[in-house]
Order: C-alpha cells, then structure tokens, then sequence
C-alpha cells in the first residue's frame, strides 16, 4: 500500500510510514485485566518541554477516544510557551494508548509472529491503558505527574491514576467524562461497532491484506458518534432542511457528516475504534472495589471536575456524581458551549483556564 492511499484498507500508521515526531518504546509483555498477556507491547508518545533532573515537572495527557500523541494536532493552543500546558516551565507527555492505531501496540501492528493481530488482539480495558502509561513513565524515570488531565476516554484514565495510583500524581483534571458508563452510551456505541461488523469487507477482523478494509463501516460508525458530540441545536442552526446544492441531492447535515466519515478513515483504524469503545463501555471504576461510591471515596489527591453544560454523550449529571462521591474533588467547574460533548476541543480558552488553576493545585499538593 502507498501512503496516501491506505486508508481504502486501514487509517492507522503502519511500521513502514515516517514516525513524525513520535518515540517508540518497548514496555515489555503487559498482563491485562483478563488475564491475557500482551506480548512486546510498545507505546508510541510525544513529549514538549524539557523534563528536569528530578523528573519532577512533568504533565500527563491522556487523549480522547480518536485522539492519538500528537496533543497540539487535536487540542489547538493548548501546548507550548505560554500556554497552558506551558513548555517553558512542564515537561509535557502524551502516550498513545494500547490497542490505539498510531503507533502502539493495537490491533494494526505486527504480533510475535510477524503478522497483523487484527481478530486475535486481546481485549483492554482502561485499567489495562493506564498499566501501560505506568510502566511508560517507571522506564522514562518519572517520579511523578504534577496533573493527569484529559478528556472523555482520558478523563476515564485519568480518573483511574487517582484511585490506582495516588503516589504517582498530584491532581487530575477529568473533562466531560465518567466514573461509570452508561446504559445510553453504551447502546448508541453497540450501534457503531454493530455497523463496522456488518461492513462485507470487515473479514471478522482480519482485512489488513484486503484491497479494501471496512471504510463505509467505520464512516456509518463516526456519523453516529459525530452526532452524540454535536448538539440538537446545533446540528439545527448550522445546517437545518437546507441542501447541499450540488449533484448529490444531500442535505447539508449529510454533507458533513460526511465530511468527518471520510476525515477519520484517514487516520484510524476500524479495529482500533472497536477496541477503545469497548474499552470504555466496560469503564466502570466501581468493578472489584465495592462499587462506585466506595472507589471514589478512596481518592486521596485534589480532583478537578470538568462539564459541558449541552454534553448529551456526558450529560453533566455524570460530572456531579463523582464531585459528590470523591471527597477530594474541587467544586465542579461548568463550561457553558453550544458544541456539546466537542466542547472541551473548542472552547480552548476557558478549558485552558481551569487546566492553569488544576496545575496550580498539583503544583501545591
């Protein structure tokens, strides 16, 4: 396959592409929740910033569900001198997760035996993510986080260092996220694997050596997902009954939905959407702790809470429920934005805002 040209099977970055700016490093064979081991398991991150002798200013980034290491190519004005996730002063990190399709081991890249994984890639869990990011930071030698902060599938992570791994961070900051997932979430992502399944060139997972992979699948999927991130309002406004005006006789919604089908199947990978969904439809921080009341009253370190107050994939509720069962967590703070869950990418201001005040807080912890 020629770059440029891979996504006809597969968007995720394959062993033979420039790496760009990632670093590739070896973690060993991960034992994960199941049981099952991960064999020559490797993360692909990115850093900013110059980590001090100590490795004591260092700030982890756990990204979203379609994000990947590149933190400033998904989270504009965020990263950098100045910024909120100032390189002057943090030595800022952001691993790709296991099972991700941008360099760490996922279902995309090579097993032991020289093949793709595809169908046989191990279930992971956001337990089994966050395993990895600490073994990542034991072999970079980083003593501790000042924040852990990220939004949805990264808050979920982020949310589990603090109860996992108190002694390794000094705050989070989870944004739009949970402590459990819910029935809705969980019934309108079954829909989007459901689509990427029934897609004729999906081979039960197995489609890498195809000519073509399960693209209109994985497009059905994200224009699903698209609108759980958008609002009803919105998607009203911006577009309403109005065509498209061209041959096609879409609407315009149409029109931009696919838009973000065709963007996405550039860059990711069908199985690779599959795994991290399922991933955080089993979230449930309350798993073999006695529940989630319990394991959030166990959290010893400040926690910042984040919401979006038109986020109907996490509705606010969800937010509040951990500010009023972790007794560490920080009043909630409320992001007021027309954009729904997609709130915490675009309204960058005021999310950088309380990402200064949640490195303050770490910083005093």
């Amino acid at each position: 396959m020629e770059r440029g040209f891979e996504y006809l099977v597969t968007g995720a970055w394959l062993e033979n592409y420039d790496p760009g700016e990632r670093v590739f490093l070896p973690i060993g064979d991960l034992e994960l929740e199941s049981g099952e081991v991960l064999s020559d398991t490797v993360i692909a991150y990115q850093t900013w910033g110059v980590r001090n002798e100590a490795g004591t200013n260092a700030i982890l980034v756990n990204h979203a569900l379609t994000g990947w290491s590149d933190v400033p190519g998904w989270w504009p004005s965020m990263v950098g001198p100045g910024l909120p996730l100032d390189t002057d002063k943090y030595f800022i990190i952001c691993p790709n997760v296991i099972g991700g399709c941008q360099g760490s081991t996922g279902p995309a890249s090579l097993a032991p035996d020289g093949k793709r994984w595809g169908s046989r890639f191990p279930t992971v869990t956001i337990r089994d993510m966050v395993q990895a990011e600490l073994e990542l930071t034991n072999r970079l030698g980083i003593s501790h986080y000042i924040l852990a902060v990220g939004p949805s599938l990264g808050g979920m992570r982020s949310l589990e260092w603090a109860i996992q791994y108190p002694d390794r961070v000094r705050a989070i900051c989870t944004i739009g996220s949970s402590a459990v997932a819910t029935g809705d979430q969980i019934g309108a992502a079954s829909i989007q694997i459901r689509a990427i399944k029934a897609d004729p060139n999906f081979h039960g997972g197995d489609y890498y050596d195809s000519e073509h992979g399960p693209i209109e699948g994985m497009g059905i999927a994200r224009r699903i997902a698209h609108l759980t991130y958008r609002t009803e309002t919105e998607m009203d406004v911006r577009f309403g009954r109005e065509l498209q005006g061209d041959e096609t006789g879409r609407y315009a919604v149409e029109s931009y939905l696919d838009h973000q089908a065709q963007k996405l199947s550039k860059r990711f990978d069908a199985n690779t959407y599959i795994a991290l969904t399922e991933a955080m439809n089993s979230h449930d921080v309350g798993q073999g702790r006695g529940g989630v009341a319990a394991a959030l009253a166990t959290v010893k370190i400040p926690v910042v809470v984040v919401s979006v107050d038109t986020d109907r994939l996490f509705p606010p509720r969800l937010q509040e429920e951990i500010v009023e069962l972790t007794p560490t967590a920080r009043p909630i703070e409320r992001i007021s934005s027309p954009f729904g869950h997609d709130g915490f990418l675009i309204e960058v201001e005021s999310v950088g805002e309380i990402i200064k005040a949640a490195i303050a807080i770490g910083l005093e912890a």
